[in-house]
């Protein structure tokens, strides 16, 4: 039957006329630097305020020590411009990331289509890390985005559009239109994908159309090339992708109800429900795919439907997976079995449920959106790329932004450590491992994705930290990674508490581990590129405003 699908899966249905063609940028001994004129009104308030400097620089403004959030930073009086004392363009460690990324370059057909999840070593096996994977371009994407070389994700975007359209079975059972792959490679038949019917648990990847719409607006906002995006397949994938999440089902909240494993934690981890991640990417996507959307009406149609269903999501994450230290009291308090549409404990959490890790975990000021919320559950957890992600999408309150930055700066030590950065937090152990875990071996405590570090979130900590107004925070996770990461061989991910140890299966040239160094650099460097990847805030979806106290840092090592 396997054999059977992936022949199903391998016959070609493409779209009807060939991908446009891209003027090649030749190759280049080290990545260009793009400077991009600021339209979003967020950023163009803050951006000079993010640059360091020591001394006064004539015709700009001093630097502001502190900012609380955008709405209390000065206008600058010129254009922003790149902070020379933190070019990476000269450093021995960023170009020889570059070169690495360069080396991981897949092509087909005489063009750049992605790259590589590791390069090749005849030493171990191959296993999946020779695919191209979607969530893994992504921050390989970006770095070539911000390099002013933006063939390769225009060809990737055409190439897994043309996936998408191919008829999609596993075991027999017909995926939806709008799945994408969750990976492809090039050999001398063609592209061939993988819809989930080659992965480990059989999980089809629901962050890949998310990531691939994320991707498409990036590469707009980075190359001009709003044609390519009014293609009618691209038009058409995006409603596909957004037909799936957007259609009327049982489901009583306006969170996406998806399996464990369908994200980047793609193993059995207790994350099925209501993922915050996937919560995250949700509406990341929604927003970039409202930009996208032609003014037609079918697009106004589906647009409509995007706004309506953006108000509730934002309110249901910003209401129910909140948790700070007030909330936390709050839960420790509920009553349970409460039978009401008034009801306080709506989900019927049992207090007794809390962990009791978390009572002395949480910090009396900062918050951040928890792992999971569904009937009698919720999962109290730390994920990094579900509140990075959040905080870029402008998902959170300005307040709840905040809010999370505190909180990072808070348990620094367990959640960047000597590594950055925990993908989750904390690690499951004994019982909670074997039941929730199925006893995977790959998954011990403080391992893969079980509180395992992981380099490739560097970028998104970094961008979080930028758009927030804390750029020492993203310098200081940047310089401890800085000691090691290169020396180590570019590893996957981190064992131990402090991220001390390399993987004890982690994959060496690692590919997203050097794309996400180069990407935080790019943006440390020149804080305009964070256009490319972040969204302003949209006062709209400010239907509920939580009361919460601000703080400022503690420390001096995150003052900025």
């Amino acid at each position: 039957m396997a054999a059977e699908a992936r022949e199903n899966v391998s016959m070609r249905a493409e779209p009807s006329v060939e991908g446009p063609d891209v003027e090649s940028h030749g190759k280049e001994e080290h990545p260009r630097r793009r400077n991009l004129s600021l339209d979003e009104h967020t950023l163009s308030e803050c951006i000079d305020n993010l640059v360091e400097s020591t001394e006064a620089v004539p015709g700009r403004l001093t630097p502001i020590q502190s900012c609380d959030n955008f709405a209390n930073m000065l206008l600058p009086q010129v254009p922003p411009t790149p902070n020379p004392r933190s070019d990476p363009y000269g450093e021995p460690m960023f170009l020889s990331a570059w070169e690495a990324l360069e080396k991981s370059v897949v092509h087909h057909d005489g063009k750049p289509i992605g790259t590589f999840a590791a390069k090749k070593d005849s030493s171990v096996e191959t296993l999946n890390y020779n695919q191209v994977f979607v969530r893994d371009f992504v921050p390989s994407g970006l770095a070539y985005l911000m390099a002013n070389k933006g063939e390769i994700v225009r060809n990737f975007l055409w190439e897994s559009l043309r996936l998408q359209a191919l008829e999609k079975f596993i075991d027999k059972f017909r995926l939806g239109a709008g799945v994408m792959p969750a990976s492809f490679n090039s050999d001398g038949d063609g592209i061939q994908p993988d819809f989930g019917e080659a992965a480990i648990g059989r999980v089809a990847p629901v962050d890949s159309g998310f990531w691939w719409i994320f991707l498409l607006r990036a590469y707009v906002k980075a190359t001009g090339d709003h044609g390519f995006a009014e293609l009618p397949e691209c038009q058409s994938g995006m409603r596909l992708i957004l037909m799936l999440c957007l259609s009327d089902g049982f489901d009583t909240f306006p969170t996406l109800l998806c399996a464990d494993g369908c994200c980047m934690i793609d193993r059995r981890m207790g994350m099925y429900g209501y993922p915050l991640e996937i919560q995250s990417l949700f509406f990341m996507a929604l927003r970039c795919a409202n930009s996208l959307l032609k003014h037609d009406e079918e697009g106004q149609k589906l647009r409509n439907r995007i706004e309506e269903r953006l108000n509730a999501l934002s309110y249901h994450i910003r209401t129910y997976y909140w948790l700070d230290h007030q909330q936390l009291n709050n839960i420790y308090r509920y009553k349970t079995e409460e039978y009401s549409e008034t009801a306080v404990n709506k989900f019927n959490v049992m207090p007794d449920s809390i962990p009791d890790w978390l009572f002395d975990w949480m910090p009396m000021k900062g918050g951040y959106f928890v792992g999971n919320v569904s009937p009698a559950r919720m999962d109290f957890r730390w994920f990094t790329i579900g509140n990075c992600v959040a905080i870029l999408a402008s998902l959170p309150t300005q307040e709840q932004c905040g809010a999370i930055m505190d909180l990072i700066e808070a348990r620094w030590t367990e959640l960047v450590g000597e590594m950055p950065l925990k993908v989750c937090y904390p690690a499951l152990e004994s019982r909670d491992w074997q039941i929730v875990t199925g006893c995977d071996p790959k998954n011990t405590r403080w391992s893969y994705h079980n509180g395992g570090s992981w380099p490739v979130l560097i970028w998104m900590l970094t961008a979080a930290s930028i758009k927030t107004g804390r750029p020492k925070m993203a310098r200081k996770a940047i310089e401890l990674m800085e000691k090691r990461l290169m020396n180590d061989g570019w590893p996957e991910y981190y064992d131990g508490k402090l991220g001390r140890y390399i993987g004890k299966q982690a994959r060496k040239n690692q590919t997203w581990s050097i794309a996400g160094y180069v990407v935080a650099k790019q943006i440390l460097h020149d804080p305009t590129y964070l256009t490319l990847i972040s969204l302003e805030e949209d006062r709209s979806f400010d239907l509920f405003q939580p009361t919460l106290t601000r703080s400022k840092s503690s420390s001096d090592l995150f003052t900025s």
